[in-house]
């Protein structure tokens, strides 16, 4: 076979991202080269080009690695031959349905830096899950030079912020040709328009850093959640208005857009405004839009819905605002509460609420929780956000519902999990639907096999923990014996806690060394030893949440906590799928309600992981307290105090009884065959109620019923 025949070959694969979830795909990037494939994140772009044209060459006449290349070839077109669970199943009505959806950010990969945190990994699920079911779905966001930033944690436990610039050389970009423009304030901005292909769902991205754009109007794609508030409120100007006129300039017509999280809100601003260029009066173009609308806000917590002055948003906003007919204060009231009160400023999550028929929160709590804080917006005689709802309304009638979260099964299992599943489960992918039965033969599974399993995955963590934590004091500057230290922390067969998520406050990372005696007694315990694996981000300015990380950061270096307790420095999509996997426990610890659902719980149960929580979030959904039926366990019993000092003492005392009482006992009693009878009982009840119910495939369908209702 000719070099460049070969290339192209491989190249296909590398631009479809449909090989982000088929492990049979990422072996062949991974054969090109092993150390080229580890150092670039894993991206077959890079590795590709890079590798030594000898190296090349010769993998051109290897027999191995030609039949490798030939499966992943044959698998990826078995993929698009299949039949949809859509095409099987879908009504004359929902064939009709085409989806816009809207996002500041994705996580597809960790090779791809385009996301933050857990709405990016959301986001990404969603669309993965669309590919797979064949949902009709296109999808918009923007490209931004260096995503959102890599984490350096210092010698004494501060963060810092590293920004490396992406060429968009090294994304599996296509080139559309097209470039949009958008007025901002007074100035045309353009933006190109770049394809990433997610499997069947394109995802179009806008990138103004271009050269015909001023230096302010370049920087709009520079970083995610960068920048001061006017900034940010620019950014959404471009991905709302500027994401429907590159859906027009690329031809596609949705019959509904979902706008996920309140970013791209200013879309329906745009979308009314066209509908009035036809002649439509404003509430006309309104109802109109609102029909056609699907919402999803994302958070209980006030700091995560971004507010504007109403100067600020009429300046940007300024063709817009006349199109419509609006003036500065009616533009401020779409986004208000209170409509007039001038105090009040533009809340992109009240004007995503009133432009938006179809609402909902993602978990059956984190509804509650919404239809409480935001029933002003429908009831504006409501007393307040914290009351019930004034004269006579009842709550429920606040209309936001909820589809709780899910996480995209093939990109968040091990695969060695996957290949015991296919051998035991008769585990499919290909064409399959919402439903996955599969998870009901979890007893087919001997116990000797899943205890394997848990074995397998968990040495696996622990070699990857050290290898980063080798890394980091090698990159650090620091000393052989402090490298020989990071590669003896943790134990392959010491039971593993693991706490893996964004460092804002009311997470409560540190909650667990709240008694730090009590704690270290536990973890050092000789008959039941635990060890404990933290990672994390906080946005780069929330002070308190880089407070946190370097409070956890001290503890490490504590006598009775070194080597059993572990940081690490950077937080990703491989971090998040080693530790989902590899973790026997997964801890969560935030204050109720102020968790809207929360993900990562959702993946250890894919490898028999268990989850430990405070009842928030969709964990009230999953937790069955049931002894024949207990698939975890819940960290309090949903008390709420008005003291957040008594609240953290209760919860923490709670955590630790769990510990000592339940979970240690449970993980270290074993019968005469050497496994733990109740630890694997535990992890076959988690396995059997969690996967099938929190996929993204089950979510994604449930909004296929919003999209054609």
């Amino acid at each position: 076979m000719d070099l460049a025949t070969f290339q192209q070959r491989i190249h296909t694969l590398a631009v479809d991202l449909w090989w982000t979830w088929n492990p049979e795909c990422q072996r062949v990037f991974a054969a090109l080269d092993p150390v080229l494939w580890k150092a670039s994140h894993h991206s077959p772009l890079v590795t590709l080009q890079i590798a030594s044209p000898a190296r090349m060459a010769a993998l051109t006449e290897d027999v191995d690695f030609l039949a490798l290349l030939k499966n992943a070839e044959e698998l990826r077109r078995d993929y698009y031959k299949s039949k949809t669970w859509f095409q099987r199943t879908a009504s004359a009505k929902q064939k009709r349905v085409k989806v816009a959806y809207f996002c500041s950010e994705y996580a597809i990969h960790e090779s791809i830096a385009q996301y933050s945190g857990g709405l990016g990994v959301l986001a990404g699920d969603h669309l993965k899950s669309a590919s797979d079911l064949g949902v009709p779905l296109t999808a918009i966001g923007l490209l931004y030079q260096h995503g959102y930033y890599r984490q350096e944690i210092l010698k004494d436990g501060s963060t810092r912020a590293l920004y490396p610039q992406y060429p968009p050389a090294i994304f599996p970009l296509q080139d559309t040709g097209k470039t949009i423009t958008v007025l901002i304030g007074t100035r045309d901005v353009a933006a190109k328009i770049w394809l990433m292909q997610v499997g069947r769902v394109p995802l179009y991205l806008l990138d103004t850093n271009l050269k015909q754009n001023k230096p302010a109007d370049r920087q709009l794609t520079e970083g995610l959640y960068k920048g001061e508030p006017e900034l940010r409120l620019r950014q959404q100007v471009l991905l709302g208005i500027g994401g429907v006129r590159a859906l027009d300039a690329m031809g596609i017509k949705p019959t509904v857009c979902h706008l996920n999280e309140g970013h791209a809100a200013f879309a329906n601003l745009e979308r009314m405004r066209r509908l009035m260029a036809k002649g439509r009066k404003f509430e006309t173009a309104l109802k109109q839009v609102q029909m056609a609308t699907v919402f999803t806000t994302h958070t209980p917590v006030p700091a995560g819905h971004d507010r504007y002055q109403p100067k600020m948003a009429a300046k940007w906003l300024r063709r817009t605002m006349q199109e419509l007919g609006l003036n500065a204060k009616q533009l401020a009231d779409l986004g208000r509460e209170v409509p007039g009160d001038q105090n009040e400023p533009l809340c992109m999550t009240v004007l995503a609420l009133r432009t938006s028929e179809r609402v909902n929160g993602v978990a059956a709590l984190h509804g509650e929780v919404s239809r409480q804080m935001w029933q002003r917006v429908y009831f504006p005689d409501a007393t307040s956000q914290s009351t019930a709802i004034a004269s006579g309304n009842d709550l429920s009638e606040v209309p936001i519902g909820h589809i709780t979260n899910g996480i995209h099964p093939q990109t968040w299992m091990a695969p060695a999990a996957a290949d015991l599943y296919r051998k035991r489960l008769q585990l499919k992918t290909h064409g399959a639907g919402p439903a996955a039965p599969w998870w009901g033969r979890v007893d087919k599974i001997s116990d000797e096999e899943l205890w394997q399993l848990r074995g397998e995955l968990r040495a696996g963590l622990i070699h990857f923990l050290r290898d980063r934590a080798r890394d980091s004091v090698q990159r650090h500057g620091g000393t052989s014996a402090q490298a020989l230290h990071a590669i003896s922390q943790l134990d392959p067969d010491t039971l593993t806690l693991g706490f893996a998520r964004r460092f804002a406050t009311y997470k409560r990372a540190p909650l667990i060394f709240k008694d730090a005696k009590r704690l270290a007694a536990i973890l050092g315990d000789a008959k039941m030893p635990m060890q404990l694996v933290f990672a994390g981000k906080a946005h780069p300015r929330d002070k308190d949440g880089q407070e946190y990380a370097q409070q956890i950061h001290r503890m490490t270096q504590r006598l009775g906590f070194r080597g059993k307790v572990l940081l690490l420095e950077e937080y990703d999509m491989e971090v998040g799928r080693m530790l989902t996997s590899g973790c026997d426990v997964w801890l969560n610890t935030p204050i109720r309600p102020h968790e809207a659902s929360g993900t990562s719980g959702m993946k250890p149960p894919l490898h028999g992981g268990l989850n430990c929580s405070i009842l928030d979030g969709w964990w009230p959904e999953g937790y069955e307290a049931k002894k024949s039926r207990r698939n975890g366990w819940a960290i309090g019993d949903g008390a709420e105090y008005k003291s957040q000092a008594r609240q953290d003492r209760a919860d923490a005392v709670a955590l630790y009884e769990l510990l000592e009482k339940e979970i240690g006992p449970a993980f270290y009693t074993r019968g005469r065959n050497g496994l733990p009878k109740q630890w694997l009982e535990l992890m076959r009840a988690s396995m059997k109620s969690i996967p099938e119910k929190f996929s993204s495939h089950r979510m994604v369908a449930e909004y296929m019923d919003l999209y054609s209702g």
